[in-house]
């Protein structure tokens, strides 16, 4: 398909898309990266090899799948010209996502109360990195819960409807990419020990 193609409407939606999907490249790359030093560094004598994950991390993961099934079918209920549901699922979406801050910063208690720590002589690489990478993903859910705040506050003043839902699926698209994120990250960290 050639993008010059379509109305000018058509055009600025699919640029808007495709920034948005450079952005996502570059985040994921950002991942991928700290991952990679992950692996690197799992081979120093000073590794930790009978740390446990706290639980909770488990409890976040699923308000954050939960999260994403919510948003989609808010997306099916605005479609559907079912306002007072979707905006139900979309304030369900914005409580399951403060679930999950809430249930990670529970985590790094636990780890805290373990003896663990970011810094200093009660840390460890192993900790400091699993710190570094949940709080990373949190700086990116925190963007995803602003744009979802903007997906919210457009819904309320209507601005989604069938054939105009260019706004919700960039929120959308970000918010699912920032909650495929976590399942790697939480999947990547409780079996690759």
């Amino acid at each position: 398909m050639d993008l010059t193609e379509g109305s000018d409407k058509k055009k600025h939606g699919r640029a808007k898309k495709m920034m948005l999907w450079f952005g996502i490249v570059s985040m994921a790359m950002t991942f991928a990266g700290l991952t990679s030093a992950y692996v690197v560094s799992k081979n120093r004598p000073d590794w930790l090899t009978d740390f446990q994950l706290p639980i909770s991390f488990l409890w976040s993961t699923i308000a954050i799948v939960l999260s994403s099934l919510t948003l989609y079918l808010s997306k099916k209920s605005i479609l559907k010209g079912n306002r007072r549901n979707a905006s139900a699922l979309l304030i369900g979406t914005f409580l399951l996502a403060i679930t999950f801050v809430v249930f990670q910063f529970y985590s790094f208690s636990e780890i805290i109360a373990q003896g663990y720590y970011f810094t200093g002589s009660e840390s460890t690489v192993t900790t400091s990195f699993i710190y570094i990478l949940v709080l990373v993903h949190l700086v990116h859910l925190a963007a995803g819960m602003i744009v979802l705040s903007v997906v919210i506050y457009n819904h309320f003043k209507q601005r989604y409807k069938a054939g105009q839902m260019l706004g919700f699926e960039l929120g959308a698209i970000f918010w699912h990419f920032v909650d495929f994120l976590w399942v790697y990250l939480i999947l990547f960290l409780y079996f690759f020990r």
